[in-house]
C-alpha cells in the first residue's frame, strides 16, 4: 500500500468539495425575466428560480418598488363667462310728450309763429314747442323745436345731431293715444339760409310729417345765438 501524506490528503479533499459544487450549480438555472415597462418606469418582473429536475419552481418574492400607473387628473372646466345685465326697460312714456329715438323726452305746449315768423322757442329745457298742422292732419308738418342745451344742461333734443335714419320717434297726444314715425331726413341747415327752406321743411304742403329742429354749430352770440339748425323729418310708420 503507498503512503498517502498530508499534502495529498489535503489537495484531495479539496478537490472533492470542487467537484460537488461544481455538480450543484449545474444542476441549479437562475432565469432572468424581460423587463417589463410600468407607467414610464423600467421595473423587472420577479425572477423565477428554476431547481433541478423533479423539484418545485419557486418564485421569487414580488418586488416592493414598482410604480403604480399615472391616471391623468380631468382638465377643471371653466367658469362660464359673466353676463352683462340687460338694460332696463323704458318708462312708460307720459301722455302729452314726444320722445326721440335716443330716449330724449319732451313735454309738447303748443304755440304760434311769432310776428316775423320766428321759430317759437321753449321756456325751459323739458318742452318743445309744438306748432303748424295737428297729428291728425292729412298733410303738413307738425314741427317740434327743443333746446339743444339750456344753462350748462344738455337738452333731449341735442340727441338729433347723432341721429340716424330710421330712428323712431313716438308722439303721445294728451289723450294718451300714440303717434309712431320714422326718420328719412337729417338737413343741417345754416340760420342764414333757414328762412328759404322754411316751407319745404316746415309748410303745410306736401305729405303729413313731423319736424323737429333744434340749435347747434358753431355759437356766435347775440340774438342769433348758434350758427346752424339741425332738422329731422320723420314720417308715419
Amino acid at each position: 500500500m503507498a503512503r498517502v501524506t498530508g499534502r495529498r490528503l489535503a489537495t484531495g479533499f479539496a478537490l472533492g468539495v470542487a467537484s460537488v459544487l461544481a455538480v450543484e450549480l449545474a444542476a441549479v438555472v437562475i432565469t432572468m425575466p424581460p423587463t417589463t415597462v410600468v407607467a414610464g418606469t423600467a421595473e423587472a418582473a420577479p425572477a423565477t428560480v428554476v431547481p433541478a429536475k423533479g423539484s418545485p419552481a419557486v418564485p421569487a418574492a414580488p418586488s416592493t418598488s414598482a410604480v403604480p400607473p399615472v391616471t391623468p387628473s380631468s382638465p377643471t372646466p371653466a367658469a362660464p363667462a359673466a353676463q352683462p345685465p340687460s338694460p332696463p326697460p323704458p318708462q312708460p312714456q307720459r301722455p302729452g310728450t314726444i320722445r326721440l329715438p335716443g330716449g330724449g323726452t319732451a313735454v309738447m305746449v303748443r304755440r304760434n309763429l311769432g310776428p316775423n315768423a320766428e321759430l317759437p322757442i321753449p321756456d325751459n329745457l323739458g318742452e318743445a314747442t309744438w306748432w303748424g298742422a295737428d297729428l291728425t292732419a292729412a298733410g303738413g308738418a307738425s314741427v317740434f323745436a327743443g333746446h339743444v342745451n339750456w344753462r350748462g344742461a344738455i337738452g333731449p333734443f341735442a340727441e338729433l345731431w347723432d341721429e340716424k335714419i330710421g330712428g323712431e320717434v313716438t308722439v303721445v297726444d294728451a289723450k294718451g293715444k300714440t303717434w309712431r314715425y320714422k326718420i328719412s331726413q337729417l338737413v343741417t341747415v345754416h340760420k342764414n339760409d333757414l328762412p328759404q327752406r322754411a316751407d319745404d321743411l316746415f309748410g303745410p304742403s306736401g305729405p303729413h310729417r313731423v319736424v323737429l329742429v333744434t340749435c347747434g354749430g358753431r355759437w356766435v352770440g347775440g340774438p342769433q345765438g348758434y350758427e346752424e339748425n339741425r332738422v329731422a323729418v320723420a314720417d308715419p310708420a
